[in-house]
């Protein structure tokens, strides 16, 4: 059956009128609903504001490294200490590494550039800063639906925004409607902010429908992998930060590591690979599990465990990749739009940042009687803010390592450290790119074939049990989420021409090429076993899997990432 066709039968949907919308129960989305009944409340005004959120709670998706600067979350709450913020362990120290295969040279602290200093900074878990978001959001009158996945958005008859609808529950694997029935709901308000995250579902469709990001430079996405571990109490180093570059990846590869010593004897790690990278043989997982083997890496995790794993895509083009924030009826915050620093390998302050930009814009049209338009006041404001400032000094920062680990490095050393004590604080110049990341792929038979290690269960794993161990579920019984444009382009193209990348990208398993009983090929889609990490929807090379909302509630539920 149709979506229309359900509508048809079992139709209309209920409705729920609110004066903002959020659309994601991240960082942006809940500061977003928070600054807006911050500024109810000063004007003694009354808003009402929804949040919805596709995880099982605000935080349960939620994954980021993470080294936060709490400049932004200063600017929401200045009592956010008092109101025990889960930001509990300052950094104590940077290590910048530039890895052989068996070797590590440390960068002097005088030649650190100045975006990996982290004096002032915490180590956090930032799903545990999203669950207190949610807590601060409620306690301000905030409705938030956790389960529930916004899966259509809803025009008026001007082509305008006027809220979402979630998806619909209860239809079985074959498309039909099964006892559990129930229709999808719509929430429509004046304003519909949408805080998806990287590569959002629904955002997608609004940069393309409004051509958000015409004139732009094409977006660029990295994937981050992260685990969790606990350690030999005698090797924990609260608040260390290390951040590595070379090893494993290929000169002309972009990618490096991350760790940091949380407290309560916890590291946590990971690797990022940029999705533009050209060999098909490279699974960013197995890049992972190699770094780890690393003697500088496997130091800090000998005779640990390991007990969280998670995904997830990264938006890396910054300023000159970011769509415009606005649109008929709503506006783009965080993550969804590309505002994470790449250079400060940090987006949760841009995030929270952006989320109160918007608020701000909205609450003084509705004070002023105005409803689906354009939120002008939030780019303008932004443009004035330190945030694009920051992202204006860093604009060229992937760019650069574009052109090689070498050029990347040498460049960011004089942009990030040599101008800014020559009192320079904005490159003069800017560095374009043209290619979107999944036109980057090169056929197979030209690019070398990697040799990946077998995993020893200890240091090293296969996906299944990382996949296992985040948490991840979705009622089995239910459509794919994953789906093809065209069912023949996985074998006639992509393991023709690039040996099944989809195979190799997907951090989680979900893609396997396996035999009929003719001994033809044909995709495998377990997609039970999707993180949400977005990378199928962003690498693939003819862009023909499309990443859709599954049912509310399901996939991974990360709990201390």
């Amino acid at each position: 059956m149709t979506p229309q066709q359900l509508l048809d039968q079992h139709g209309p949907r209920e409705a729920m009128d609110y004066d903002v919308v959020v659309v994601g129960g991240g960082p942006a989305g809940l500061a977003t609903a928070i600054r807006l009944k911050q500024r109810a409340a000063a004007a003694g005004a009354e808003l009402s504001v929804v949040v919805l959120e596709k995880g099982s709670e605000p935080g349960a998706h939620t994954l980021s490294g993470a080294v936060m600067d709490p400049r932004a979350l200063t600017e929401l709450f200045p009592d956010w200490q008092q109101r025990g913020a889960p930001l509990h362990q300052p950094v104590s120290a940077d290590e910048v590494l530039f890895l052989s295969e068996t070797g590590a040279k440390k960068t002097p602290a005088w030649l650190v550039p100045d975006c990996f200093h982290n004096h002032g900074n915490h180590v956090i878990s930032l799903g545990a800063l999203t669950k207190w978001l949610g807590e601060q959001a409620e306690a301000l009158g905030v409705e938030i639906f956790p389960g529930f996945s916004a899966a259509e958005v809803l025009y008026d008859e001007r082509g305008a925004v006027r809220g979402v609808a979630t998806g619909n529950v209860g239809i079985g694997r074959d498309g039909q409607p099964h006892d559990g029935f129930q229709l999808g709901m719509e929430l429509t308000g004046k304003y519909t902010v949408f805080a998806e995250g990287a590569r959002g579902h629904l955002g997608r469709q609004l940069i393309e429908r409004f051509q958000l990001d015409a004139g732009r430079d094409p977006q660029s996405y990295a994937l981050g992998i992260k685990e969790l571990w606990e350690i030999d109490p005698a090797k924990a180093k609260p608040g260390l930060v290390v951040h590595t570059a070379g090893w494993p990846m290929a000169s002309d590869t972009y990618g490096g590591g991350f760790l940091y010593h949380l407290e309560g004897n916890r590291v946590t790690l990971g690797f990022v690979t940029g999705l533009d990278y050209k060999n098909p043989w490279l699974s960013p997982f197995e890049e992972m599990q190699r770094w780890k083997t690393h003697p500088a890496i496997r130091a800090h995790l000998e005779g640990g465990k390991r007990i969280g794993y998670g995904a997830r895509a990264i938006t890396a083009g910054g300023l000159l990749s970011l769509p415009k924030l606005v649109f008929p009826g709503g506006a783009l915050v965080g993550c969804e739009a590309g505002t994470l620093n790449a250079a400060r390998i940090k987006g949760s302050h841009a995030a929270i940042k952006t989320g109160m930009l918007a608020a701000e814009a909205a609450f003084d049209a509705l004070q002023a009687g105005r409803a689906h338009d354009e939120l002008a006041a939030y780019p303008a404001a932004f443009e004035q803010s330190w945030l694009h400032a920051e992202l204006k000094q860093s604009r060229n920062f992937k760019q650069w390592f574009k052109k090689g680990n070498t050029v990347g490095a040498l460049m960011t050393g004089i942009e990030q450290w040599l101008l800014p004590k020559l009192g320079v604080q904005s490159p003069p110049w800017t560095i374009h790119r043209q290619q979107a990341d999944h036109l980057h792929l090169q056929p197979a038979a030209a690019m070398p074939q990697i040799a990946y290690p077998k995993p020893d269960g200890q240091l090293t794993f296969d996906r299944l049990s990382s996949v296992f161990i985040s948490n991840t579920n979705h009622e089995e019984n239910q459509p794919a989420h994953l789906t093809l444009k065209d069912a023949a382009v996985p074998v006639n193209l992509n393991l023709a021409r690039y040996a099944g990348p989809e195979s190799r990208y997907c951090p989680a398993g979900v893609y396997e090429f396996v035999k009929n009983d003719d001994q033809t090929d044909r995709l495998q889609i377990n997609a039970q076993n999707c993180v949400h990490c977005k990378t199928c929807d962003i690498k693939d090379p003819t862009r023909n899997i499309v990443w859709v909302t599954p049912e509310g509630g399901g996939g991974p539920n990360y709990a201390g990432m």
